[in-house]
């Protein structure tokens, strides 16, 4: 069987750049009988692309990088059905990327990780929610398998109006970097590189409206008076919308690379993250993989990734964000050890062997 996968997304390096680095990596690890064969189109990132092919190790592998950005590929495949990225490659599965959706004669695979697009549209540029719509319509029609991250996801994919049949749960896993570490001098060396120091109250995600972080910002500073020595960081890039101004012992990051950020997991005192919606949530995982206490949304996803190991608050609520909070990092040692322990057997649920096993399944049983 000859698979392809378009894999132009991990330049983003985001959530769904995570998803499809683990399942590609995985894949080629786990499955040395079959072909694979990874597209990327891209502008100014393709070294980002080329070091990630460097990377990986494996005889069954070939590649194509073309010069087509999201927004041309968006044009050429949702649109006018021109330039198939599987030119002479006779391929028996594609996996299409959650941006645009080709027309071929191989089976088609697509992996949709979540309808924020449609939930919450007021989140989004009108571009990504005209592009989203686009490919979630193309991929009813044309996809004959459809991926999604959580159950939740799934509920929603059906409640538009694709056949349950045709959609497959399947939980992405958690870099394998993400684990606690005992170098001590490197810790202290992290946190002076980021200007903090202990405690502090960690948040991950792309600034845009629906991360929820102006209502964290307000709920820290509700706790302020009673917790004085704490600062509140944020990691992750700018996306769109209102940028976040700094106040009082707000430190806001910028983009931090995993071999720094899982360090910052572990010196944090929690980690919230009170998202209005997932289609999955990485950072939990991640945080929980690190020992760090995690607390989160009720809404979506989130209960799916923590389990019984996360606190959960009402994101809307800024004075329920605010008591969770003092709530976790007012714990005893010996609450916080068990706290940090439930994650660490959360976390355990999910494996990237799991995800490319299960996924790989798909395209053997669309092949036959």
């Amino acid at each position: 069987m000859r698979i392809g996968i378009d894999i132009s997304q991990i330049v983003y390096r985001t959530g769904v750049s995570r998803y499809t680095t683990e399942l590609v990596k995985h894949l080629l690890e786990l499955d040395q009988s079959n072909d694979y064969f990874l597209y990327a189109g891209c502008l100014r990132q393709r070294h980002v692309v080329s070091n990630f092919l460097k990377s990986l190790n494996s005889k069954n592998l070939t590649s194509r990088i073309t010069y087509l950005s999201p927004k041309l590929s968006n044009l050429a495949w949702n649109y006018l059905n021109l330039f198939p990225p599987d030119q002479g490659q006779s391929l028996d599965v594609f996996h299409a990327s959650n941006w645009a959706l080709p027309k071929l004669k191989a089976k088609l695979v697509t992996t949709i990780h979540d309808l924020t697009f449609l939930k919450y549209p007021q989140a989004h540029t009108r571009y990504s929610v005209t592009v989203h719509t686009r490919h979630l319509d193309r991929a009813k029609k044309y996809a004959d398998h459809i991926i999604t991250d959580s159950h939740s996801s799934k509920k929603d994919l059906v409640e538009y109006g694709i056949k349950d049949s045709k959609i497959s749960v399947i939980y992405p896993a958690p870099a394998n970097i993400f684990t606690k570490i005992k170098d001590q001098k490197l810790i202290e060396k992290t946190l002076v590189k980021y200007s903090l120091q202990e405690p502090f109250i960690l948040s991950v995600g792309t600034q845009e409206p629906r991360k929820n972080l102006k209502r964290l910002i307000k709920a820290f500073q509700q706790l302020s008076n009673k917790h004085q020595s704490q600062t509140l960081a944020i990691a992750g890039k700018f996306g769109w919308g209102e940028e976040t101004k700094s106040i009082k012992n707000l430190k806001l990051l910028g983009f931090v690379p995993d071999q720094d950020l899982k360090i910052l997991y572990q010196a944090a005192q929690v980690f919230v993250y009170p998202s209005l919606y997932e289609g999955f949530g990485f950072p939990i995982l991640e945080a929980f993989k690190s020992g760090c206490p995690v607390i989160t949304s009720n809404l979506s996803s989130l209960p799916e990734l923590g389990g019984e190991a996360a606190f959960y608050l009402d994101p809307t609520n800024t004075l329920e964000i605010a008591s969770t909070i003092d709530q976790v990092i007012s714990l005893s040692t010996a609450k916080r050890n068990q706290v940090i322990s439930l994650g660490f057997k959360q976390v355990s649920k999910f494996k990237p062997q799991t995800t490319a096993k299960q996924t790989l399944n798909i395209y053997q049983k669309l092949s036959l």
